[in-house]
């Protein structure tokens, strides 16, 4: 159907891909456009999608085709020019990339296993950790992300706020484990200018069996024993 997406699993296709000279194309999401009603509608996921993230799988492949026509011909100030565009387009592209996976129609609840068990170890509880990303999610001023991150030289769970597209390995260090997007085109047509709604609504979908974080989790809490 027209509103059907049929998803590759896991993200290491579409990431591996940004740093190589392929082009960026746009991932299948693994769900219907309404598959997340009644909380994020088919209208919002079908423009969240196929328009704004199209948008910067596209601004992302012209701006890294002149990246590389400034690169050969040695234009140190074309280059550094060009390098707003690809953090903010590269941005986009990878966070919404994550941000399908860590949705789901067969969302919400908690997490289990060494997931569960970190979060408990660095917040105190799971309710704390979703009190404190909810509200690191609604704080952001203006646009950006709120994400559950691991810091790999602490071994631990950490949550970070990220303005605009900032991508929140390439400017925190943070390994992405969870990500919120809290631009407006992600809920006002549902939500109107009420992000604490919109908020509250999302949690009932979040994808705890997403392999992208398990995976990272599982392989970190066997060099950080939980104490």
């Amino acid at each position: 159907s027209p509103g059907r997406r049929v998803a590759s699993r896991g993200l290491a296709p579409a990431l591996a891909c940004l740093g190589s000279r392929q082009k960026h194309s746009l991932p299948d999401l693994p769900y219907d456009y309404g598959a997340l009603e009644p909380h994020i509608n088919a209208q919002i996921m079908q423009l969240h999608h196929s328009k704004h993230h199209a948008a910067y799988v596209n601004n992302l492949n012209i701006t890294e085709e002149k990246y590389r026509e400034a690169l050969a011909k040695g234009d140190v100030t074309t280059q550094i020019a060009l390098q707003p565009a690809l953090k903010f387009n590269g941005g986009g592209h990878i966070n919404h990339t994550i941000f399908w996976t860590n949705l789901s129609p067969n969302g919400g609840g908690e997490p289990k296993g060494e997931l569960l068990e970190a979060i408990k170890r660095d917040f105190g509880s799971f309710d704390k950790f979703k009190e404190k990303l909810t509200a690191v999610s609604a704080g952001v001023q203006g646009s950006g992300w709120g994400w559950l991150g691991f810091n790999k030289e602490q071994g631990r769970l950490q949550i970070a706020a990220c303005p605009n597209q900032d991508p929140l390995q390439g400017t925190t260090g943070l390994i992405p484990l969870l990500g919120i997007d809290v631009w407006e085109h992600a809920y006002y047509l549902q939500y109107k200018n009420v992000r604490p709604d919109y908020l509250k609504a999302i949690w009932n979908v979040i994808n705890w069996e997403n392999d992208h974080y398990t995976e990272y989790v599982k392989i970190f809490m066997t060099i950080f024993v939980i104490v």
